[in-house]
């Protein structure tokens, strides 16, 4: 197969709030932003960004590489103009076909199961057709090519998804405490942290260790996705699997390098009350190649102390989901602010669904961001620090 040299769109799904975050790692990995919007990115690159960025990206929950975007206002509109995109560019004639999502908003079309019907019937008709197979059912036996749809104000875009499973399953956790954070939320909130690997972290409410394998993964350059495989490693309409390969060797190449430089110089800690889940966080952090650079304790928050200055918190408390912990709340709390108080210099950033988790820690953040936790609505409390000097970065 000759190289795929054509420029694509894609669009990388996001937290909504932590659009930046997104926007700045495709950037950094060489890509044209194209638009910005709540909860997705857009962006211009070859064939070779679909494999780059599912394995490096690490805050989007999927690439979906863009295959048409239109006006529709009745359905049958809509079936006339999924027929005339070229579907055979992207689809063998068995890849396994439908419509994986349909989300309406301020759309005349709002139905999400017309959405699913019209569109696959539509887009099997131009297979039947491009493949002088009228009539022929589709054997629906290859790859996957899971299309997510989207209409805004009459505007429809239909995008093919890349990744198959979700971005967030990096593979590494396979015992959850909880109220977990997602991966990529959680490589998200550290990004808006100053936190470097050349700082000290620590997350007093570890877990199952998330936010310490995600910045442990930062620190030592490991890619969130080269251990897994993705929908699009299997499409052999579009590109060569050598493009794949080489993508997974660049993966593997930074390991090796983040391994060796930065690796024996981190500071990373997670504290817990729980055994078990300690012991949970330990496995997480093993599958994910990182049990080396983090250091889990059985340690009760009103036990935090670290006698280096600069270090930073970071943490997703308990919200009190059960009535029992909802009793403990206040103590809870009330220990962060206290203990955080007495570090000299430090920085802290809490994620937390609970209302009087500002009351209760003594102290006014900085920042105040809303963050999305699945449907839940929780806040992101910055209290910031002041910054070490060039020499002062607490791991010297």
């Amino acid at each position: 197969m000759s190289e795929n040299t054509n420029s694509y769109e894609y669009t990388a799904p996001c937290h909504f709030g932590l659009e930046a975050c997104t926007k700045k790692e495709i950037s950094q990995l060489g890509y044209e932003i194209t638009e910005v919007s709540d909860g997705r990115v857009s962006f211009a690159g070859d064939i070779r960004a679909l494999a780059r960025t599912n394995i490096f990206i690490r805050t989007s929950e999927r690439i979906l590489l863009k295959a048409c975007e239109f006006t529709a206002c009745t359905w049958e509109e809509l079936f006339e103009k999924v027929y005339a995109v070229e579907w055979e560019r992207y689809i063998p004639w068995n890849g396994r076909v439908w419509v994986a999502k349909a989300s309406s908003v301020k759309s005349k079309l709002f139905s999400p199961r017309d959405f699913q019907t019209i569109i696959q019937k539509a887009v099997i008709k131009r297979l039947q057709k491009a493949y002088k197979r009228d009539g022929v059912r589709l054997p629906m036996d290859g790859a996957d090519y899971a299309l997510r749809v989207t209409a805004l104000k009459n505007r429809i875009v239909i995008g093919i998804d890349s990744s198959g499973d979700s971005l967030h399953k990096r593979g590494y956790r396979k015992l959850t405490a909880k109220a977990p954070i997602t991966e990529t939320l959680a490589a998200a909130l550290l990004m808006l942290t100053p936190w470097k690997n050349d700082r000290i972290l620590i997350d007093p409410f570890c877990g199952s260790g998330t936010f310490c394998i995600e910045a442990a993964m930062m620190a030592a350059g490991i890619a969130p996705g080269m251990e897994r495989n993705f929908a699009a490693t299997k499409w052999q309409q579009l590109m060569d699997k050598k493009l794949w390969y080489d993508a997974y060797d660049e993966a593997r190449e930074l390991k090796s390098e983040g391994l060796k430089a930065y690796g024996p110089h981190t500071d990373i800690q997670g504290f817990d009350i729980d055994p078990e889940v300690l012991k949970a966080a330990r496995e997480n952090a093993a599958l994910a190649g990182v049990r080396e650079l983090i250091h889990f304790q059985k340690r009760d928050v009103s036990e935090l102390s670290h006698p280096k200055k600069y270090g930073i918190i970071v943490t997703n408390p308990p919200y009190g989901e059960r009535l029992e912990e909802k009793e403990n709340l206040p103590y809870i709390y009330e220990s962060l602010g206290e203990r955080f108080s007495m570090l000299d210099s430090w920085s802290m950033y809490v994620i937390t669904a609970y209302e009087d988790a500002v009351k209760y820690m003594g102290r006014k953040p900085d920042k105040n961001r809303k963050v999305y936790n699945g449907m839940m609505k929780t806040y992101f409390y910055s209290f910031i620090g002041p910054k070490p000097g060039k020499r002062e970065t607490g791991l010297t």
